[in-house]
C-alpha cells in the first residue's frame, strides 16, 4: 500500500505536513507551524494522525516556520528519526527553531504574568531544549543527489528558487513491486530575482503536489528593483523612516541588496538602513556563505563592496539596541521581523510609525487571514497591538513584486515542461479560492487531474 495524508498544508497556506506511507515504513515532507486564524493556530496543539514515535523520516523543503516550525512538537511527542534537508536549510533552520522555541516561552510567560491564560500554568508548544534536540537528528544531502532512505524510499533535492537552500523533493516510493514517483514542490520560486536562482523544471511524476499561495493573482509587472525605487525616493525625498515588515530570511536580504545596488549605481543617495532582528542578522551571515546559490559572487559579499552589507548597515541585536530606533528621524529603511506583524520587534516600531502620514510602511510578502498584516493590506483603519487600538496614518505600499511565491502565470510557466500528464495532480499550500482557481486552471488548460485536497484527507495511489 503507498497512501498520502495531508496533515497540513491543505485548505490554507500554513502548516504545511504531508504524510507518506510505503508498506510499514512512513515518512513526513514538511513538518510546519499553522499560523494566521486562531482556529489554525490551536490545531499546532492537536496530535497528527500518525504516531510520531513510528514515523522514520522527516525532509525539509525549506527553513520557513510555516515548513519546519511544528519539528520540536514532533520531537516532544517521540519522534527519533532522521531529518533530511540541504546544508544551507540547516544552517538557516538552526537559528530560526531557536527563535521559534525562545518566541514559544516568551508568550508563555507573558500569558502567565498578565494571568491571560485559561490554563494554569500556560505552557509553550515546546522549548529550546526540545528545538536543540530535533536540530541533532538533522541530516543534510546537496541538491541533485539522489540517495535511498530505506528500501521503500530513494529521494532527491532539486532547487526550488524560494529562499537560500530552499528545494522541490522528488520520492521514489515502493511498496513490493509497485513505485510511485511523487514531486513535493515545496514553495515555487519566481523567475529572475535577487539573491535567488530560478526554480528547477518539475520533470515528470506519477503523482504532483503544487503549491498555489498565489494560484489566483498576479504579482504587479516590472522588476523589484524599480519597484523598490520610488518608494525609496520618497523617503528621502520627506526625510522620514520606511519600516519593512520583513521576513527575516530571504526577504530581508533581498531588500538590503536592492537598496545597496541602487546607492552603489548613484540612483540614489547614500541612506543608513537598519537591520533590527537577530535571526535576519544571523541569516544574511548564512547567505554570504552560499554565493555559489544564489549567483552573487563572493568578492561582492564582502563588506567594502555592499552587496549585503556596507558602512551605511546597522545590524541590531540587543533589545536596547531596538528601542533606540524607536522614533529616530529620517530618512533610514528600517527592515524588522516578523513579516505578517504577528509579534517581535516591529510591533513596537509600529505604534509610532503608523499613526504618523509622513511615514511608510511597506508590506513585501504574503500575508496570510487572519494576520496583522492581512489586516493592514485591506485597508484596516487600525491595529490591535499591545491590547490598543493604533490608528494607520502612515503610507502603507504593497510591494508585491518582492514576494517569493510564484504567481499563477510563474506556476505556469514552471509547469510548462511538463510533457506526460500527472497521474494525479494535488494543489496544496493555498487559501481555498486561490487552491480552486489552480486547480480550475490545471483542468480546463492542461487537461490534468487535479483537485485540492482537504485538511485531513488519505489518499491511496
Amino acid at each position: 500500500m503507498i497512501a498520502l495524508t495531508f496533515c497540513g498544508g491543505a485548505g490554507t497556506v500554513t502548516g504545511s505536513k504531508h504524510w507518506l506511507q510505503a508498506g510499514d515504513e512512513n515518512l513526513l515532507v514538511d513538518c510546519g507551524l499553522f499560523q494566521g486564524l486562531k482556529d489554525l493556530r490551536l490545531r499546532n496543539w492537536a496530535d497528527p494522525p500518525f504516531d510520531p514515535r513510528t514515523l522514520q523520516h522527516v525532509l525539509l523543503t525549506h527553513a520557513h516556520i510555516d515548513h519546519s516550525g511544528w519539528l520540536p512538537r514532533l520531537g516532544r511527542l517521540g519522534f527519533a528519526g532522521d531529518v533530511w534537508c540541504t546544508p544551507p536549510t540547516l544552517d538557516l533552520v538552526r537559528i530560526m527553531l531557536a527563535d521559534a522555541a525562545h518566541l514559544q516561552e516568551e508568550d508563555a510567560e507573558f500569558l502567565n504574568r498578565k494571568g491571560l491564560s485559561k490554563h494554569s500554568p500556560a505552557l509553550p508548544l515546546y522549548d529550546h531544549r526540545d528545538a536543540e534536540q530535533v536540530v541533532r537528528r538533522v541530516r543534510t544531502q546537496p541538491y541533485a543527489r539522489w540517495f535511498d532512505l530505506s528500501p521503500a524510499f530513494r529521494v532527491r533535492f532539486r532547487d526550488a528558487g524560494h529562499l537560500l537552500g530552499s528545494a522541490m523533493v522528488d520520492v521514489v516510493a515502493r511498496d513490493g513491486g509497485r513505485e510511485v514517483k511523487f514531486l513535493f514542490s515545496g514553495d515555487v520560486g519566481r523567475y529572475d530575482m535577487p539573491l535567488a536562482a530560478d526554480p528547477d523544471a518539475p520533470g515528470e511524476p506519477d503523482v504532483m503536489l503544487v503549491e498555489s499561495t498565489y494560484g489566483d493573482r498576479k504579482h504587479p509587472p516590472g522588476a523589484a528593483l524599480e519597484a523598490l525605487e520610488p518608494v525609496l525616493r520618497r523617503m528621502l525625498d520627506r526625510r522620514a523612516v520606511l519600516l519593512v515588515p520583513a521576513f527575516a530570511v530571504g526577504r530581508a536580504q533581498q531588500i538590503m541588496y536592492l537598496a545597496q545596488q541602487l546607492i552603489q549605481a548613484r540612483r540614489l543617495p547614500e541612506f543608513p538602513i537598519y537591520v533590527d532582528s537577530p535571526m535576519a542578522v544571523d541569516a544574511t551571515a548564512i547567505y554570504r556563505r552560499y554565493p555559489e546559490l544564489h549567483g552573487v559572487p563572493a568578492a561582492e559579499l564582502q563588506a567594502e563592496k555592499r552587496a549585503l552589507y556596507g558602512p551605511n548597515v546597522h545590524l541590531c541585536r540587543s533589545v536596547q539596541d531596538s528601542k533606540r530606533l524607536n522614533g529616530m528621524r529620517g530618512p533610514a529603511l528600517l527592515l524588522s521581523s516578523s513579516g505578517m506583524l504577528a509579534g517581535g520587534r516591529v510591533l513596537h516600531h509600529l505604534t509610532w510609525i503608523l499613526p504618523d502620514p509622513n511615514q511608510l510602511v511597506a508590506l513585501v510578502g504574503y500575508q496570510a487571514a487572519g494576520t496583522r498584516g492581512r489586516a493592514l493590506q485591506d485597508g484596516a483603519p487600525a491595529l490591535r497591538i499591545h491590547g490598543q487600538d493604533v490608528p494607520v496614518r502612515a503610507e502603507v505600499v504593497d510591494l508585491g513584486h518582492l514576494s517569493g511565491h510564484a504567481d499563477q502565470d510563474e506556476l505556469q510557466r514552471w509547469l510548462a515542461p511538463v510533457q506526460v500528464p500527472p497521474g494525479r495532480v494535488f494543489v496544496t499550500h493555498g487559501e481555498p479560492q486561490a487552491a480552486a482557481a489552480l486547480v480550475s486552471t490545471l483542468r480546463q488548460k492542461r487537461g490534468w487531474n487535479a483537485s485540492a485536497p482537504q485538511l485531513g484527507e488519505r489518499v491511496e495511489l
